[in-house]
């Protein structure tokens, strides 16, 4: 499976058809395919050879769906960068990817500055904004329009298409090798769940660095559909392009329908057109999920679970099951049943397959499984080990298949749709020469579902208040992973026998009474 498969399909079945739909710029299938050859040999001449790597740091915009089918076109490997992520963390995930090239727009432009010097390898930088280019840059359509078009390099099946990174329980993120196979797969998955064809208009509402959005962005361009895009989330923006590009599907993470279906003049707004909301990257809290279902009644929802290693889609809650009662109720609290070429287990600490009912952890394994973790081959051999994917949730699975998450067995919270690994904020914390001890965890909270918490235990004699704390960490990580709240504790904290800090302690008053312990 190739990616240029996609858009040489969409080329075949729907020539004239829009591919692209964003501000002034509507382009279709013959003309998106014409700028992503244009793309490759531009990105060629600029040295891009057979395996490279090249960043892009951007909001949503249609530059950037080129660039995720320009860049392995011309034999590269993709490596979309969180645009949430401090200048730190941006400048680890180039260095440690080894990006040769780096695309960004006007936004993370003003950024420059802060990452020169600290860039080990990369040496040219694309400028996709409007404007005037920034100083030693290269102008995205100058570099396309004095280009030839090439044709595709012929990458394909198990060769890596793009590393998408994700956090880590050693504090060390993770770049996710996703192959062409993967990604093909998840695409085709995604078609027979949503039902998408090339009538379908999908809004990229959602960030596309994220896998929750990737995972309709192949599966859109394979069926010939159109794409529109916000450059980043705002209801009202999202409202409004709805009505304006008769969008028919998109993906939202909770926190975003939250936002929209509370949305003051909502009515005002015309959503005729929209026919399927998928949901995911975090868990859905049941009575957000009732409401939506209330306030949009001629739209359908599904949910997709799944995980950046598993390219994402691992299961699908399809949209009969979204109802209050009769014979297909009682499957809301559940994520769905295996997709189309996922093979799923329940298993316990010997990889032993549960019985119906019983909780163990999620395993799965199929054609959208990652290759594995860039330049980490011993903890890629924990994950894959025995031949499955070790999701680390917990969960069981009922007489029909259906998959019902309960608990993370890895020290991760789920905040408005983005992971964040509780060692990654806990590694900022400590720098902070008064802090002793510390310990983060997830609290529930209404609006993001979980919300980052710290408990604190200073040294002897030192005093430090919250916004102290909170400032100290938002010079080394993203904002999102920032606490939210921070208590302090005089310590020592509650620890096992092996010397761990019971973190199952540190939560307990905060979920006491909940029935699963993710929100």
């Amino acid at each position: 499976m190739y990616l240029s498969q996609c858009v040489n399909r969409a080329v075949q079945v729907n020539p004239q058809g829009i591919a692209t739909n964003f501000g002034q710029n509507q382009r279709t299938y013959l003309e998106f395919r014409d700028r992503i050859q244009k793309l490759a040999g531009a990105l060629q001449s600029l040295g891009l050879e057979v395996g490279d790597r090249t960043a892009i740091l951007s909001l949503n915009s249609d530059s950037y769906l080129e660039s995720f089918f320009g860049v392995p076109w011309a034999g590269g490997i993709i490596v979309p960068i969180n645009i949430r992520l401090a200048v730190p963390e941006i400048l680890f995930t180039l260095n440690d990817a080894e990006a040769k090239i780096l695309i960004v727009d006007e936004t993370f432009a003003q950024m420059l500055p802060s990452l020169e010097g600290g860039m080990d390898s990369v040496k040219t930088i694309i400028y996709i904004g409007d404007g005037t280019p920034p100083p030693n840059t290269i102008a995205y359509e100058a570099a396309i329009n004095a280009a030839s078009a090439i044709p595709d390099s012929g990458r394909g099946g198990d060769d890596v298409a793009g590393l998408f990174y994700t956090g880590g329980t050693t504090g060390r993120s993770k770049g996710v090798m996703l192959t062409h196979d993967n990604l093909i797969c998840n695409a085709t998955n995604i078609v027979a769940a949503q039902k998408i064809n090339k009538n379908s208009s999908y809004l990229h509402a959602a960030p596309m660095f994220h896998l929750a959005d990737c995972a309709s962005t192949f599966a859109i361009t394979l069926v010939g559909g159109e794409h529109s895009f916000v450059p980043k989330f705002d209801p009202k923006v999202v409202l409004e392009t709805i009505g304006e590009n008769r969008i028919s599907n998109c993906l939202l993470v909770p926190t975003m329908i939250n936002l929209v279906v509370n949305f003051p003049q909502l009515e005002d707004y015309d959503l005729s057109s929209l026919e399927k909301i998928m949901y995911g990257a975090s868990p859905m809290p049941i009575a957000l999920l009732k409401k939506a279902m209330k306030v949009l009644p001629n739209c359908l929802f599904a949910q997709g679970y799944g995980m950046t290693e598993t390219a994402p889609l691992l299961t699908y809650l399809d949209t009969e099951y979204h109802v209050l009662e009769g014979p297909l109720s009682g499957k809301l609290n559940s994520v769905g049943c295996a997709a189309l070429s996922v093979e799923l287990k329940v298993v316990d600490a010997d990889d032993i397959e549960m019985q119906r009912g019983q909780v163990g952890e999620i395993i799965a394994r199929g054609p959208m499984v990652m290759r594995g973790y860039w330049k980490q081959p011993e903890i890629t051999l924990k994950a894959l080990r025995n031949g499955w994917m070790h999701t680390e949730d917990l969960g069981y699975m009922d007489e029909e298949g259906f998959v019902f998450i309960v608990d993370r067995s890895k020290d991760m919270i789920v905040t408005g749709g983005e992971n964040v690994y509780s060692t990654e904020v806990e590694n900022a914390i400590y720098q902070h020469s008064m802090v002793l001890e510390c310990a983060v965890i997830g609290i529930p909270h209404g609006e993001w579902g979980e919300a980052v918490h710290a408990v604190v235990v200073l040294k002897e004699s030192q005093e430090l208040t919250e916004k102290e704390i909170r400032s100290h960490c938002s010079e080394l990580i993203a904002n999102y992973k920032v606490p939210k709240s921070v208590s302090f504790d005089l310590g020592p904290l509650p620890v096992s026998g092996a010397g761990k800090i019971l973190k199952s302690e540190l939560r307990k008053p905060f979920w006491d009474g909940a029935e699963k312990q993710v929100n």
